[in-house]
């Protein structure tokens, strides 16, 4: 219900995205070329107790995971990196401590040989506690170094059992560091409170929670993941807004995350040149419970402060994403206007404003702010006899005025020779 409500909403963003001109030409994943660049992949794999439960094809779920695991090793595609951690395998007693402690990576992320992977996975037997909050933040750990895309496909029957730690919590501070980590989960046969739990995990990093009550959903499942990080869409940037213009990331076309807390104000800078038109949007989402009537602002503005142009977008009640955007032309540069030590035409830098109206009960947490997408791009501007079709009529109140006038002088031709018509037909 999760992915398919994500899913709506992103295709309603994209196509509203489109429609406006705003999704960045240039922003692309090229096929990764070496180890630096390589997609990452741990899956992380329930093996507490309650999988012995035989409710899946008439087999236990840990036999179903075993055999949905060797498929999807099998399937792998070569340039992936693939490791396996587990939570809950080895440790059988009561201790809580210890049995919060208990995870470990059965395979390290790397080169995938499918018989060692397979092998480390045949010997496991469902044992003990269900830590999530900790495989979560040992997987993240895993998964770091390199530059390509990183994910975590967490598969378990039931939610964490060493409370205090928030598994949730966890995911969002995986989320809040920046590192291109998604993380994805799917339930065995998940009751409520599980299926709340990994969706709120999968929510907090921009992943997907799927529920699977069959061998070959999970496989199936798993495999399209592992494939979407082999071949991503696109790769964000993470990056840091600054309180003032002054003091902001410069940032050239692409695809950014960052965090806002509520009621925030962020900058970021854009050098645009004479000539080219600058297309930006912003996304916000809700991963938390948030009050009802809320905003979202981008402004671009001069160095000094004042307005150049505006987008505005605003919701009520349970949204998980609103967003908006901008276009900003910037003419020609005249034959006088100062040129650069290179003898090019100056660029103007343009500060985007991104600011936020969402509030939430006082029992919602504030750390970490509210997921920010801020995609940037630089086209040619257009031509100043389609200004006004390209841009409104920012730069086109002359039409306005000839419209107007036109509009003026036929009421007036039109009047006198009506006035015309009916002294004609009294006369004869």
């Amino acid at each position: 219900m999760i992915f398919r409500r994500r899913l709506v909403t992103g295709a309603c963003t994209l196509l509203a995205a489109l429609t406006l001109g705003l999704v960045p030409t240039g922003v692309a994943t090229a096929e990764p070329t070496s180890d630096k660049d390589a997609p990452k992949v741990e899956l992380t794999l329930d093996v507490s107790g309650s999988m012995r439960k035989r409710d899946i094809d008439g087999k236990s779920r840990m036999a179903a995971a075993k055999q949905a695991f060797n498929e999807v090793i099998d399937a792998v595609p070569d340039e992936v990196q693939l490791g396996i951690r587990t939570l809950g395998a080895h440790y059988p007693g009561e201790d809580r401590q210890v049995g919060c402690k208990d995870t470990r990576q059965i395979y390290p992320v790397g080169p995938l040989d499918r018989t060692e992977a397979k092998t480390a996975v045949a010997t496991l037997a469902p044992t003990g506690w269900t830590p999530i909050g900790p495989a979560l933040m040992a997987a993240a750990d895993d998964l770091e170094g390199g530059e390509g895309s990183r994910r975590i496909v967490l598969i378990t029957d039931g939610e964490d059992t060493c409370a205090p730690l928030d598994p949730c919590e966890v995911a969002r501070e995986i989320a809040a560091k920046g590192i291109n980590l998604t993380v994805d989960t799917l339930g065995l046969v998940p009751d409520a409170k599980t299926r709340e739990q990994l969706s709120c995990i999968a929510e907090a990093t921009g992943g997907t929670y799927t529920s699977v009550r069959r061998t070959d959903e999970l496989s199936d499942r798993v495999s399209q993941l592992v494939d979407r990080t082999a071949d991503p869409i696109a790769v964000p940037v993470a990056t840091e807004g600054a309180q003032q213009c002054s003091e902001a990331p410069r940032l050239r076309p692409g695809l950014y995350t960052d965090r806002e807390k509520f009621g925030q104000h962020r900058f970021y800078r854009v050098d645009v040149a004479p000539g080219q038109e600058l297309r930006a949007s912003v996304s916000i989402g809700a991963d938390r419970a948030v009050d009802n009537d809320y905003g979202v602002l981008l402004r671009a503005v001069t160095v000094h402060g004042r307005e150049i142009v505006r987008g505005s977008e605003a919701g009520d009640g349970r949204t998980d994403l609103i967003s908006t955007g901008l276009r900003y032309p910037k003419a020609q540069a005249d034959d006088d206007e100062d040129e650069d030590e290179d003898g090019e035409s100056a660029k103007e830098t343009v500060c985007l404003q991104v600011s936020n109206s969402f509030s939430a009960p006082a029992s919602v947490k504030r750390e970490p702010g509210l997921p920010v997408e801020l995609t940037i791009d630089l086209v040619d501007g257009p031509d100043e006899a389609s200004d006004v079709a390209s841009f409104g009529l920012g730069r086109g109140w002359w039409l306005l005025g000839v419209l107007a006038l036109t509009g003026l002088l036929a009421g007036l031709l039109w009047g006198w020779l009506s006035r015309w018509n009916d002294a004609a037909r009294r006369t004869n």
